[in-house]
């Protein structure tokens, strides 16, 4: 059975820092890509970060500069370092996993709070 298993979500202080990470697991498969989503409430959901299996990441221009997404390809792991923390980035974070065989599927991780507030 796959599965996204998410960690590392809280509370932080503004301009503080947390780390998320998302281990794939059980039936998943050829990876193409993996990345961090967020939803705030009220909000749609939004890329945050993504990954590709060559190491070229993409960021949305809110996180350049503060976010870094890395991967460790022998765990089908991949990690969000979040720092300068801002009350804005206050949201559900998903963890992604795009896959290929004929076709791309996505999986998604049930999702970890993260809170910036003092």
């Amino acid at each position: 059975q796959a599965q996204l298993v998410e960690s590392g979500g809280g509370l932080v202080q503004p301009g503080g820092s947390l780390r998320l990470s998302c281990a794939a697991s059980g039936s998943i498969s050829n990876i193409y890509a993996m990345g961090w989503y967020r939803q705030a409430p009220g909000k749609e959901r939004e890329l945050v970060a993504t990954i590709s299996n060559s190491g070229s990441t993409d960021y949305a221009a809110s996180v350049k500069g503060r976010f870094t997404i890395s991967r460790d390809n022998a765990k089908n792991t991949v990690y969000l370092q979040m720092n300068s923390l801002k009350p804005e980035d206050t949201a559900v974070y998903y963890c992604n996993v795009k896959t290929y065989v004929y076709a791309f599927r996505n999986y998604w991780g049930q999702g970890t709070q993260v809170t910036v507030s003092s």
